[in-house]
């Protein structure tokens, strides 16, 4: 008993593989990143934020005034700062020193009694 086979067959079943993949793979072309479409020029990564150093000279007319989210964020843009915390006196903190933050501490009354950054 003898098998006949066709030595074309495999080769059509690798063609028909190949073909696929690449239509599949063409789809994403268009795409940055994916399928080698151009990247130059894009907007793709933004550009890194500039850093905002805090300087607590500049915001030291807030002590004596009452806490607010208005005069936390005034003293935050007047120090220059990226981002600003409140704390409490006594109140525990991370010791990790941030030069882009500043910090208020007010007393139990919610006056201002301190401003640094870190």
């Amino acid at each position: 008993m003898s098998c006949s086979t066709s030595p074309l067959f495999p080769t059509r079943g690798i063609a028909a593989a190949t073909l696929l993949g690449a239509s599949l793979l063409s789809g994403c072309a268009g795409l940055p990143g994916l399928g080698g479409g151009s990247t130059a020029g894009s907007a793709s990564t933004p550009a890194p934020r500039p850093v905002q150093i805090c300087n607590a000279a500049q915001a030291q007319s807030f002590v004596g005034k009452t806490n607010t989210a208005s005069t936390l964020e005034a003293a935050r843009k007047q120090a220059g700062a990226y981002m600003a915390r409140v704390l409490r006196e006594g109140q525990a903190v991370t010791q990790e020193f941030n030069q882009e933050r500043l910090n208020l501490v007010v007393d139990g009354a919610g006056k201002i009694t301190a401003v640094r950054c870190g």
